[in-house]
C-alpha cells in the first residue's frame, strides 16, 4: 500500500508541478500526513523529485517557446545562494517549528490564492 501511495503521490505532484503550482506544496504535505515521514525527510525527497520532474517541464516550455532568458542568470545565481542559506537554516530548525511554518505558509499561500480569484 505504500509503494502505491508514494507513486499516487509522485504523480499527483508531477502534475502539479508540470502545470507550474509546484508540485512540493502537495507532495510534502502528502508524505508527512499520510505516510507519517518526518518534515525533513518529506522536504528532502521533494527536492529530489523536484530536480527530475523541473527538467522534464523546463525541456517542454523549451520547446513550446515558453522561456525567456534575459535576466535568467541573476534569478539562477539569486536562487541557488538563498536556496543553500535555507537549507542550512532547514536543517537546524526543530521538526515541529518546520512543520508550523510550513502550514502557516500553505494557508497564506491559499488565502491570496482566494483573494485573487475574488478579485476576479
Amino acid at each position: 500500500m505504500t509503494i502505491f501511495l508514494m507513486i499516487l503521490f509522485g504523480f499527483a505532484a508531477g502534475i502539479f508541478g508540470g502545470l507550474g503550482m509546484g508540485g512540493g506544496t502537495l507532495l510534502i504535505p502528502l508524505l508527512t500526513i499520510f505516510l507519517s515521514f518526518d518534515q525533513k525527510l518529506s522536504q528532502g525527497i521533494n527536492l529530489i523529485s523536484f530536480m527530475v520532474m523541473a527538467l522534464l517541464a523546463l525541456i517542454i516550455h523549451y520547446k513550446n517557446g515558453y522561456l525567456k532568458t534575459k535576466g535568467i542568470v541573476y534569478i539562477i545565481l539569486s536562487g541557488i545562494i538563498f536556496s543553500a542559506i535555507g537549507a542550512l537554516l532547514a536543517s537546524n530548525i526543530p521538526t515541529n517549528l518546520l512543520r508550523m511554518a510550513f502550514g502557516v505558509f500553505l494557508c497564506v499561500l491559499s488565502v491570496i490564492e482566494v483573494v485573487k480569484v475574488l478579485k476576479k
